[in-house]
């Protein structure tokens, strides 16, 4: 039985997420949504794959979000030729100057942090990609039989170009499906590109001040597993991920267009990313509008569409709104 969320401590929290918005306000123009889903991400545990055409502000974004918490943060620069060995680490050999003795040392790389920026991951290959596979899911890195722990909390934001432009690669879909939240970015309005081109071209502004710790980030997603999820709603998430796999009762949509649909980790994602949403709001329970909110961001990467979709022009936004408007979301619970 669930136990009950202790609302001061939300209260304060909800305070302190606000502060970072404000922060990451002076410094990013408009993108409320993206910024919101990037902390529902931080908040649920999970690792965010953020994409958009280049120079709309993905890095500068993921910078902000990492200087207005004091945690480590480390940026890897993904390139054809980078290497697992520099993403994860690698042995180097040293000497014990006191007997003469040599011996190999593990030197950490860059992944061994809290905020690791993944900047244009999908511009090195598959092998290079695969190296944060373990990292993303285990907390660890294993190199030459030994396992090395990463200190929590461990958040992965990768930025990617649209695959149809040159020099890039498809992330697998093992590498895809590590990733709890899949953002996309779009293009300012013509008043946010108009205050984007006023605050870059004038007077250099200071950076954002640091308003959240490590032992708040962690104590905050351990109040997220705390918020209350309904049954109803549990069984419309369970629904609602089958849908998705082709099926005598699927929707038409998903076997017109779906080769193969998303598996249990969706089921998670969508409820832990739920249950973030209605934190970040100040909410103790989850509501139909913060599941049928986070729908397409959490199956948009995990849908793996057919060439009668690809033929048709169709997106998994496409599917996501017709499995929507084909099942009915259960009434919210009364509350006090």
């Amino acid at each position: 039985m669930e136990q009950p969320v202790d609302r001061a401590r939300v209260e304060q929290y909800v305070a302190q997420i606000g502060a970072i918005r404000e922060a990451i306000g002076r410094v990013i123009v408009g993108q409320h949504t993206v910024v919101e889903q990037m902390l529902t991400g931080l908040l649920a545990g999970g690792h965010c794959l953020i994409e958009g055409v280049p120079g709309l502000g993905k890095t500068l974004l993921v910078h902000s979000l990492a200087d207005a918490m004091s945690l480590k943060f480390r940026r890897i620069q993904f390139t054809p030729d980078l290497m697992p060995s520099d993403v994860i680490g690698t042995e180097i050999l040293e000497e014990d100057h006191g007997t003469g003795k040599r011996f190999f040392k593990f030197q950490k790389g860059p992944v061994f942090t809290n905020i690791l920026l993944a900047d244009e991951i999908n511009r090195t290959p598959a092998k290079t990609q695969a190296a944060l596979l373990e990292a993303m899911q285990e907390n660890s890195v294993t190199y030459a039989g030994e396992t090395h722990a990463l200190a929590p909390p461990f958040f992965v934001l990768a930025t990617q170009n649209p695959l149809e432009q040159s020099g890039t690669y498809a992330l697998p879909e093992a590498q895809l499906d590590r990733f709890l939240l899949h953002i996309e970015i779009d293009y300012p309005s013509a008043a946010e590109e108009q205050e984007i081109l006023e605050r870059t071209t004038g007077r250099v502004t200071t950076g954002i001040g640091s308003v959240i710790d490590a032992e708040a980030v962690l104590e905050l997603q351990a109040l997220t597993r705390e918020v209350s999820l309904s049954a109803g709603l549990l069984q419309y998430v369970t629904t609602l991920v089958r849908a998705t796999r082709p099926s005598q009762t699927a929707p038409d949509a998903v076997n017109e267009w779906i080769k193969w649909g998303a598996g249990p980790r969706a089921g998670q994602a969508l409820i832990l990313a739920s249950k973030a949403r209605a934190l970040l709001r100040g909410r103790y329970a989850v509501t139909r509008d913060d599941v049928r909110a986070m729908v397409l961001p959490v199956l948009r990467h995990r849908l793996i569409l057919n060439f009668h979709a690809e033929a048709e022009q169709k997106r998994a936004a496409d599917v996501v709104e017709a499995l929507l408007a084909h099942l009915s979301a259960p009434e919210d619970p009364v509350t006090a």
